[in-house]
């Protein structure tokens, strides 16, 4: 078997799993925002169920629309707020929280061999630690929090295998763009996503999340990397329970295995209004822009805040251009401060928000005007997705980003590091 179906095998009680079987299957970890909670809530009410199967196993992270944006967002909070704390479920309040993606992990909440499913899409992201990470409706997690279960199919799964050494300014966001961008929206339909090759190996595990969050943009069920030192290193110092490595037998079968070269790969932009629709930026032209965000579960992280840092220091955002910085948690967010990355970012024009998911699906902090461009780290480009639907978002990485901020049109880093 492989990572994937190990994984699924061990929390079926099953010796082994087959892509296309259906399973009952063991949860881990169940979260949710507060877009997705209060329809599982209402859902989980209407079970007639009393208390939830495991409120250890459930965390509720309010990073949509927070700080609240107005009433509705409110009230929706507030929904989550009562629920846990009536059956002790971990809840995440405003100057504790962050983005769900990044929080997680950076908690010790998600580990190695675990079976994660969230009411979000990104929910994939866990998948960097060498978990089974899947995003699902509101609907089945209700039922995933009465019964601790999940049905599901077993997904064939796909290996992907990268060669060779990055470039300057190339990490995993360019990687998954690239990767999208050659096989598709629906390349990866319903697959496991397993990501592997020296030069994935070489990434950090910042930009392992990075990956694993747009398995969901090539349709991938889950994208898995193999857990190795880094990812030790990483889980170490976080995990608060034990956990289980799993690995892929030697003689592993596979869907299909696709094989790239990355030493020819330069940062990667995808134009609207689809992640698939990836270019190499020194073939973009002259796009001008009107806002730049560097943030989200995608690329919130401090690795992240350091590459834009790097390329803004002692340089001045273009005077008609916003640019808009958001950690993804309050620990990136003293992080940066303490490494002094906040006063380079407010010394060259740009706003730093407290961390949100806000403007990456146009919900507040950054929603775009008709036609208004925005170059963003997130990770979707859809029409109407940050705003309104006669605007356009350009995906790149927070060079490529911070580097655009700079010159008031999509760049290329070196551009303006010279």
């Amino acid at each position: 078997m492989n990572l994937a179906e190990k994984i699924l095998a061990a929390h079926a009680d099953k010796k082994e799993v087959s892509p296309g079987e259906f399973i009952n299957v063991r949860v881990d970890m169940i979260v949710s925002n507060d877009i997705t909670a209060p329809i599982a809530i209402r859902e989980f009410r209407r079970l007639g169920v009393e208390r939830v199967f495991d409120p250890s196993k459930i965390v509720m992270v309010p990073d949509h629309f927070v700080p609240n944006k107005d009433i509705l967002s409110a009230e929706q909070a507030k929904l989550m707020k009562d629920f846990c704390h009536e059956q002790g479920i971990q809840y995440f309040e405003v100057g504790q929280m962050g983005i769900e993606h990044v929080l997680l992990p950076e908690q010790g909440l998600v580990l190695p061999g675990d079976v994660v499913v969230g009411a979000d899409s990104h929910t994939c992201t866990y998948g960097a630690v060498g978990a089974f990470a899947t995003g699902m409706g509101s609907t089945d997690i209700a039922a995933a929090m009465a019964t601790g279960d999940i049905w599901m199919k077993v997904p064939p799964t796909i290996r992907f295998v990268y060669h060779g050494t990055l470039d300057k300014w190339v990490g995993g966001k360019d990687l998954i763009l690239y990767t999208i961008g050659n096989i598709g929206v629906d390349g990866a339909l319903y697959s496991a996503m397993e990501f592997t090759g020296e030069a994935v190996e070489a990434l950090s595990m910042d930009g392992r999340f990075t990956m694993a969050n747009m398995a969901i943009e090539a349709g991938g069920k889950a994208g898995l990397f193999h857990v190795d030192n880094k990812t030790q290193l990483y889980i170490k110092s976080r995990a608060k329970r034990s956990y289980l490595v799993y690995e892929p037998d030697i003689d592993t079968r596979y869907d299909r295995v696709i094989e790239y070269d990355v030493s020819t790969i330069e940062p990667q932009v995808s134009l609207p209004h689809s992640p698939a629709n990836a270019r190499p930026v020194s073939t973009i032209g002259d796009i001008k822009i009107d806002q730049a965000v560097i943030g989200s579960c995608t690329n919130g992280r401090i690795e992240d805040l350091r590459m834009a840092a790097h390329i803004l220091k002692r340089k001045k955002v273009h005077p008609g251009v916003r640019c808009i910085i958001i950690p993804g948690t309050q620990q990136v967010y003293l992080d940066a401060l303490a490494e002094g990355l906040l006063e380079i970012f407010i010394k060259a024009g740009a706003a730093v928000s407290t961390p949100t998911c806000g403007p990456c699906l146009g919900g507040h902090m950054g929603v775009l005007a008709a036609g208004e461009r925005c170059v963003s780290t997130t990770n979707r480009n859809f029409v109407g997705r940050m705003g309104s639907a006669k605007s356009e978002v350009y995906l790149a990485n927070p060079a490529v980003a911070a580097a655009s901020a700079v010159s008031g049109r999509i760049t290329d880093p070196d551009e303006v590091m010279k």
